[in-house]
């Protein structure tokens, strides 16, 4: 494989489609360039791909406290949203000290509860 002269289909200049950039556009299944690298760039920030695009969020009301909140996700009838304050009160951050989590019976954090092991262990 020879590199490979394309002229831009926007400003017009030539490039230089490399051996290995074609071969790795091959294994891709990508298929041949029509801008130059400069154009490429400055297209993708255009259309919000530079990186760091804006989230879309989705209002909501925190099934704890009632307050009005915003969710990076779409909101479901059957499963409760939390604002950022209630979320960080059951959530702590980084695991925080799960003993405290101990007394609650089928807590995901003391391994279950009644709901853990000994049960995994009767279908063995």
């Amino acid at each position: 494989m020879q590199d490979k002269t394309i002229k831009c289909r926007d400003c017009g200049e030539e490039f230089v489609f490399t051996a290995g950039e074609q071969e790795f556009y091959a294994q891709k299944g990508f298929s041949e360039p029509s801008r130059c690298p400069n154009c490429r760039a400055a297209r993708k920030v255009s259309r919000g791909e530079g990186g760091s695009r804006e989230r879309e969020m989705y209002p909501a009301v925190c099934a704890q406290c009632g307050k009005p909140t915003e969710v990076p996700f779409q909101p479901r009838s059957d499963r409760p949203v939390y604002c950022s304050d209630c979320y960080a009160a059951q959530h702590p951050m980084g695991g925080g000290d799960r003993s405290r989590h101990s007394g609650s019976g089928g807590s995901r954090y003391n391994g279950g509860g009644s709901r853990g092991r000994g049960r995994r262990d009767d279908r063995w």
